[in-house]
């Protein structure tokens, strides 16, 4: 009577939580009815006392899957929620109509859901994680005799044991002594349960590969066959074991003992290799395999990988790898070609951690055969494929045995000629000029998600040549002359795209431009690495010279080409060393490239000057850099002509707007740089009197003065309270924002780059060395010094102006076109957001920069300089500076003044480019006078305002956990909170610093 009473309960129950998962998932109903809904399956779950046989009922296969799926996360709840309180006889009731849903309760593998799938090995796991072993001893018998009734079982048997060990021992998601029980009885029966994987793997492919046309002979594996899942249910069944077979293989690899993988002379890792060339089966086969060959641990344990490179192994993934290619580009097997291409990276990695002096492992017979097809991947219209490879081929020409290998050195012109090929920057997703391409759009969402993967590439693919050349820098060397030439004879081809520089000029995308950059980048890679290991007398000299002479007679209007043209000058320069009569030709072509116009260009007039694209730019401060380069590396060969290059930068510096305020600078610090070599204190110290006289003479008159010490002043003379008519062409303040600008420039160019000699008896000798300290260090004296230190109130005035700026008052007295002239730049919000650039900015636009854009790079600029001149003081004037009377309170009184409203992305620079050197550098004999009073306070200051900005940011997550902004990725917020992130980095790093103080 009672079980018929139980019975009518469950039916009627069932009826309702059918009733309602039907409410649940149909889109028709209303929020309200599927909310309803959704608390009374809830509370059944939660509170029924009648769980097991409603889940049961609802589970069986007569109802739709929906309902079954339903039943089964009834379970699947008492399992994980009521298992420790249910009576023993309930639960071996629920186990065994659990065992028996498995055996008899679904529909057959090629029809049954996998989602029911999923959910039925999940229960038997749940029971298996609360009752293997102790109470449960014979459940690896279970799933044997289950897996025994046909591959629908079988099927589910693997899913059980791969959820086993993915909770177990991949995700760990139980407590510790019952993980540390189930892993050591799963060990202990290891040979088992890889066993039983293996047979039953073997067993399914062989009926499988007979069911679709293979011989009745082959009861093994042997020949791969053409398989065609056309031929029958009973194939597929089988085939669906298989796969099922190797990714349940995938999760136990990965931590058994490595003995298990290489039992029975490596059994399991042949019979991987023969399925590769199964077209259903070769993707969960590459897949175990790589895990495998991945493998870490002792090396003795790891010798028998090396099979792989035998004869079958290495024949049936070099027949896989060509067949998977020569089928075209289909997902599948360009998928598969990835995992062979990480199985063949994995196996170089092996043989260079088996392959050693010490080592009784020996070069493998097919090490050439492995490095074609390694090539061959190299050399894949792929550029994700072609980058795969690079972390190998860099581990095998680093290696010390296989360095040396005749194989390995007679590949070396091959990978070069492969990377002419591979920097060349083609592929992009949203274009078909390449081969490349198509692939592309299976890997990149973007062209600028291609461009910044191609970036990282293209800088491997430089560090392995250079790795390469240094075991063969002649060949590298002679290739790089070859395309050099080839480059320089060859007519330009802008391509279908015009540069918006002018018409005619290449954009980055011109075939013509891609071509000159892939040859820069590998002539630069390789002409360095030769210099850095060939002995001076082997050097081809004749040969650089002829190649630099090529350079410097090339002419060309192109700015992306002649900014080539310029990487090749500076790659070539080092042959300059062995005959410095070139040197001249050298000053020359770099003088004309810093004063560099496009005839289109000069037409335009502005108030200040012609507006420059970026690639115009770019070749000015390329010739201005190559120069400073020149001059920082080889001073001593430039000394010679120092006369020449003074009188060729004072010409310039004459026409004030014939040059940036930085390219005025960086030429300005070329010259600082090659006095250094004067050697004579007297001497250097006339010499940066005279460079600096204009900016001693602008900086310290009454006017600059009084603009520097006021901000309203300052405000006016820049020109921030203006209302501009027209934001691009007019700009009537533009001049006088210059010359603060080359104030400031000149003064950390020169802190920055002047110097005593190295050696201590030159700077005895020239006048430099004026004492010792205490512990018998040398003190020096900087020429610079008393040229700066006469203008370091003004620039402490200039500071304390700049952070008067951000007072609500002041904000209040800019000009509407510069309301927001102290806002962050639009390229500083992209770097903290991390979003990209578009690709095309890089170079051709914008052309012009509307006036607030310039109003507000001026102070941001101006503003970090002014840091970085405080930051570099110290270890260019030392004593001199930190001597400075009451320097602690000036600082104090001007950088550290009104921080209350200088927002974050202002106070970072401050604290990593001044802060931060200056705690560094400072002689611990300064901390007490200099260092300790303005740490303590800063400190203080930065605690509190951190804290606040955390509490905000904490109570915000915590109310608006749905707010609409966190899916904005530009929402103000989310910068102020990444802000507050990277302000509070710099602060630890700060205090990381101040450790010793």
């Amino acid at each position: 009577m009672a079980a018929a009473m139980v019975g009518e309960q469950v039916n009627s129950l069932c009826e309702q939580l059918v009733k309602a998962v039907t409410v649940i998932m149909d889109p028709a109903s209303t929020q309200r009815y599927r909310l309803e809904a959704l608390k009374f399956c809830e509370e059944f779950k939660e509170k029924c006392p009648i769980c097991v046989p409603c889940g049961l009922k609802l589970a069986e296969k007569t109802q739709t899957a929906i309902v079954r799926h339903f039943g089964l996360q009834i379970l699947e709840h008492v399992v994980k929620f009521r298992w420790n309180n249910m009576p023993r006889l309930e639960k071996v009731y629920l186990k065994n109509n659990v065992m028996g849903l498995i055996s008899s309760g679904t529909q057959s593998i090629l029809e049954e859901e996998s989602h029911i799938k999923d959910v039925l090995s999940r229960i038997v796991v749940e029971m298996i994680k609360r009752e293997w072993p102790q109470h449960w001893p014979d459940m690896l018998k279970e799933l044997d005799t289950l897996s025994k009734q046909g591959e629908t079982q079988t099927e589910l048997v693997m899913f059980i044991l791969l959820r086993l060990a993915e909770d177990v021992v991949t995700f760990q998601t139980l407590p510790t002594q019952r993980r540390r029980d189930i892993q050591q009885t799963l060990t202990q029966n290891m040979e088992k349960i890889f066993s039983f994987l293996l047979t039953t793997l073997q067993q399914n492919v062989n009926k499988y590969r007979r069911m679709v046309g293979a011989s009745q002979e082959q009861e093994v594996l042997t020949t791969p066959q053409k398989t065609d899942l056309t031929q029958g249910p009973k194939a597929q069944a089988n085939c669906r074991v298989g796969i099922a077979a190797l990714n349940t293989l995938a999760g136990y690899i990965d931590w058994v003992a490595l003995s298990h993988i290489t039992a029975d002379n490596c059994k399991l890792l042949e019979m991987l290799c023969l399925l590769l060339n199964e077209p259903e089966l070769q993707i969960g086969a590459a897949e175990c395999l790589l895990i495998a060959v991945s493998r870490k641990g002792k090396l003795e344990d790891r010798k028998p990988l090396m099979v792989l490179f035998g004869d079958v192994a290495m024949h049936y993934i070099l027949s896989a790898a060509q067949t998977a290619d020569g089928e075209g580009l289909v997902e599948k097997h360009y998928v598969f070609l990835k995992r062979l291409c990480q199985v063949l990276c994995a196996l170089g990695s092996q043989l260079c951690a088996l392959l050693g002096s010490d080592s009784d492992v020996e070069t493998p017979p097919n090490f050439g055969k492995y490095l074609d097809s390694f090539l061959a991947f190299t050399t894949h219209p792929s550029q994700f494929l072609r980058s795969s490879t690079q972390i190998t081929w860099g581990a095998l020409f680093r290696h010390e045995v296989l360095s040396r290998d005749p194989l390995l050195l007679g590949m070396i012109p091959k990978y070069l000629r492969a990377s002419m090929t591979n920097l060349v920057k083609v592929g992009f997703p949203s274009k078909s000029d390449s081969p490349s391409c198509e692939y592309s759009r299976f890997d990149f969402d973007s062209d600028e998600d291609f461009n910044a993967f191609f970036n990282s590439f293209r800088a491997q693919q430089g560090e392995v040549m250079r790795m390469a050349c240094r075991l063969d820098p002649r060949t590298g060397f002679q290739m790089a002359g070859e395309w050099l030439k080839y480059q320089l004879t060859t007519p330009v081809d802008t391509g279908p795209m015009n540069s918006k520089t002018g018409e005619g000029l290449c954009s980055i995308f011109s075939p013509s431009f891609v071509q000159w950059d892939a040859m820069t980048f590998f002539s630069e890679s390789v002409i360095s690495q030769m210099f850095r290991t060939l002995d001076k007398d082997e050097i081809p000299v004749n040969d650089g010279v002829d190649l630099l002479q090529l350079v410097l007679n090339f002419e060309t209007k192109d700015p992306l080409i002649l900014s080539c043209v310029l990487t090749n000058v500076s790659a070539l320069f080092p042959f300059v060393t062995y005959r410095p009569e070139y040197l001249p030709q050298v000053l020359s072509k770099l003088f004309a490239s810093v004063t560099f116009e496009v005839i289109e260009e000069s037409k335009f007039v502005m108030s200040v000057q012609a507006p420059r694209t970026r690639a115009v730019k770019n070749v000015r401060r390329h010739a201005c850099s190559s120069i400073i380069k020149m001059c920082r590396d080889y001073p001593q060969l430039v000394l010679p002509n120092f006369e020449v290059l003074y009188n060729h930068v004072k010409q310039l510096l004459s026409n004030e707007l014939l040059l940036t305020q930085m390219e005025k600078c960086a030429l300005m610090e070329a010259l600082v740089l090659i006095s250094n070599q004067f050697k004579d204190y007297e001497r250097q110290k006339a010499f940066l009197e005279e460079l600096m006289a204009p900016v001693a003479g602008l900086w310290l008159s009454p006017e600059m003065q009084r603009v520097l010490s006021d901000p309203e002043a300052f405000i006016s003379y820049v020109g921030a309270d203006n209302k501009i008519a027209d934001p691009i062409l007019e700009d009537p303040s533009g001049l006088n924002r210059s010359r603060i600008s080359f104030c400031v420039y000149t003064i950390l160019g020169v802190v920055k780059r002047a110097r005593w000699p190295a050696a201590p008896e030159e700077a005895k000798a020239g006048g430099f060395l004026v004492g010792y300290m205490p512990s018998g260090s040398p003190i020096y004296r900087n020429p610079c010094t008393e040229q700066v230190l006469k203008l370091l109130d003004n620039l402490l005035a200039l500071i304390r102006t700049h952070n008067n700026l951000y007072m609500p008052e002041m904000v209040a007295r800019l000009g509407e076109t510069f309301a927001k002239a102290l806002d962050m730049l639009e390229v500083e919000k992209n770097a903290i957001l991390g979003l990209p650039q578009p690709l095309l900015e890089l170079y051709d636009s914008p052309v012009y920069k509307t006036v607030l854009e310039r109003m507000q790079g001026f102070f941001c600029t101006l503003y970090d300089n002014c840091f970085h001149i405080l930051g570099n003081a110290g270890p260019s004037m030392q004593q001199d500076f930190y001597t400075v009377e009451g320097l602690a309170t000036q600082l104090l009184s001007s950088a550290f003044i009104n921080l209350n409203n200088i927002p974050d992305y202002r106070l970072r620079p401050m604290l990593r480019v001044f802060v931060k050197p200056l705690v560094l550098f400072c002689p611990s004999e300064y901390y007490e006078t200099l260092v300790c009073p303005m740490l303590g306070p800063l400190f203080t200051y930065l605690h509190m305002r951190l804290s606040q900005k955390w509490q905000v940011i904490n109570q915000r997550s915590m109310l608006c956990e749905d707010d609409a902004a966190d899916d904005n990725p530009e929402s103000q917020e989310m910068l102020e909170e990444q802000l507050v992130r990277l302000l509070t980095r710099e602060v630890m790093d700060l205090i990381n610093s101040s450790g010793a103080v």
